[in-house]
């Protein structure tokens, strides 16, 4: 699984040739790979704008590599490599022009992100003359910056509305997400939980994998259980320890999974907010706290098969009443479907257990359909809502949209 927060790497290693060539792995400043990557792609006599969006993109391109790490995974004692074939353009040794240097300085510890999702965008490009692809257009930016367009809408112009800019994202040295020993039966805390964050989703695509059920940092016999599996449908050593190759074989298949390396990505979300909820609700209710509710019935349902999945519509219909009666079923209390304070502090102990006490990334839920909560909202996610919720209650702010 991807380290929890993004990062700038101090250093990065870069192949000189294609992943299995025979070439030389040359280390430098991330700074300066940038720099020389942007003085090997694009002209430094082009607009600001322009150099600075592709200076963006060539970021953000080199962090989704280091961030799913996506070499690594494979086997390969590299970050990225010099082929344009795969990666970005790298020539060892060669000179850097200026105004690039200057803008890189400025801006390398930012990059690119699809709103809503953690990974830096695979922010895939081309020159946009001899080759073309779904991506930024070198050539294209040029012509745009030329037009009036700043940078960033020169990047939502090739990779959507959708995309936001972070910046100041932290330096640090190459983070490796394998925790440095084997994990076995036994062993406990947020390394465990990432194994079965990443076995839980790839399960998904390879049902022969048991759920791990709970998801609570124990390596315990369904993580055992579930470990051996995964081993035995990759061939690897059965022997139900999840050590450095295993452990990059699930880094490997979630990352594919998610397409996390790829422009068109399912991506990675993360919520730490907690989740105001004023009122009771029940089933014919609708608005933004059915679409609170609905959320973390979607996460709880991911790695709890006997809770039904939910679609975030903020409608409480037949789904949903169900997938709140499981809840309650699991937490011993009565099965109305009515979400009252025993319901939610349920719901939200099983939604808190999988998410906030790890903090942990999940794509359980299409961006698309995840709750906005406004900041002044964003609190005291484990006060009841004030009155007992039942099948029928509207969301009075949603109800009068």
């Amino acid at each position: 699984m991807a380290p929890i927060t993004p990062y700038v790497p101090q250093y990065i290693t870069v192949h000189m040739g294609a992943p299995d060539a025979a070439a030389e792995n040359v280390t430098v400043s991330f700074p300066d790979y940038v720099k020389n990557v942007a003085s090997s792609e694009i002209y430094p006599t082009w607009e600001p704008a322009a150099i600075r969006a592709n200076i963006l993109a060539i970021t953000s391109f080199a962090l989704n590599r280091v961030y799913t790490e996506f070499y690594p995974s494979r086997g390969y004692p590299f970050n990225i490599t010099a082929s344009t074939a795969y990666d970005q353009k790298f020539i060892k040794d060669r000179s850097i022009f200026e105004n690039i240097s200057q803008v890189v300085d400025e801006i390398f510890n930012s990059y690119i992100r699809r709103t809503g999702f953690v990974e830096p965008l695979s922010a895939k490009f081309c020159n946009g003359t001899t080759s073309t692809c779904d991506g930024l257009s070198q050539w294209g930016s040029q012509a745009l910056a030329q037009q009036g367009y700043n940078s960033i809408e020169i990047l939502r112009t090739y990779y959507g509305d959708n995309i936001e800019l972070v910046t100041d994202a932290p330096v640090m040295g190459i983070q490796s997400s394998y925790p440095g020993s084997p994990l076995r039966p036994g062993s406990q805390g947020e390394p465990v939980v990432r194994v079965q964050v990443m076995l839980n989703r790839i399960s998904r695509d390879y049902p022969a994998i048991p759920k791990i059920s709970p998801v609570d940092g124990v390596f315990g016999p369904s993580t055992q259980q579930a470990v051996k599996k995964f081993q035995e449908i990759f061939s690897l050593t059965p022997d139900g320890v999840v050590g450095n190759a295993t452990w990059y074989k699930m880094v490997l298949l979630y990352v594919g999974i998610l397409d996390l390396a790829e422009l068109v990505s399912q991506g990675q979300t993360f919520y730490r907010v907690e989740f105001g909820y004023p009122n009771l609700i029940r089933e014919g209710d609708t608005g933004e706290k059915v679409r609170v509710l609905q959320y973390m019935l979607g996460i709880v349902s991911e790695f709890y098969s006997n809770v039904p999945p939910v679609k975030v519509d903020g409608i409480f219909g037949p789904a949903t009443l169900q997938a709140v009666k499981a809840v309650q079923r699991m937490a011993g209390l009565n099965e109305d479907g009515l979400v009252g304070e025993a319901t939610w502090g349920a719901l939200y102990r099983l939604y808190a257990g999988i998410v906030d006490t790890v903090e942990y990334y999940t794509n359980v839920i299409p961006e698309e359909f995840r709750p906005d909560i406004p900041e002044d909202q964003a609190t005291g996610l484990t006060q009841f809502p004030g009155r007992t919720l039942t099948l029928g209650d509207a969301d009075q702010r949603g109800a009068s949209e």
